[in-house]
């Protein structure tokens, strides 16, 4: 898959057009689509990586994991108190956005009725 496409999968995913995409990154609303030409600078790569939620690497091929932190994430927490993690300064997410207090107080309890 080339960075075209797996940029307009993850927008696909998240509910977004390409060019929905690169407003909310940041960018002028048809760059995205000249990424199938030329490689996109570093900044605006990560900045639609960011809205995206997901890693550069990804989006470049490298890696077959959205996001390469959330299994690194996965590792780490083996044995964990896992509602302690809801406390911690990493923003969890879900779909694409960061949950708020109500959310974060859900997931403590349901950790703490393991």
């Amino acid at each position: 898959m080339t960075l075209l496409s797996r940029t307009k999968d993850m927008a696909k995913l998240r509910g977004m057009s390409l060019e929905t995409l690169a407003l909310k990154a940041g960018l002028s609303s048809k760059s995205i689509y000249n990424w199938d030409r030329n490689s996109p600078k570093s900044e605006n790569l990560e900045q639609v990586a960011t809205v995206l939620n997901v890693s550069t690497d990804y989006l470049l091929g490298r890696t077959d994991e959205p996001n390469h932190y959330m299994t690194e994430t996965e590792k780490m927490l083996s044995g964990v108190d896992l509602s302690e993690v809801v406390d911690r300064s990493v923003p969890l997410t879900w779909g694409g956005r960061e949950l708020d207090d109500n959310d974060k107080e859900i997931l403590r309890r349901l950790f703490e009725e393991k």
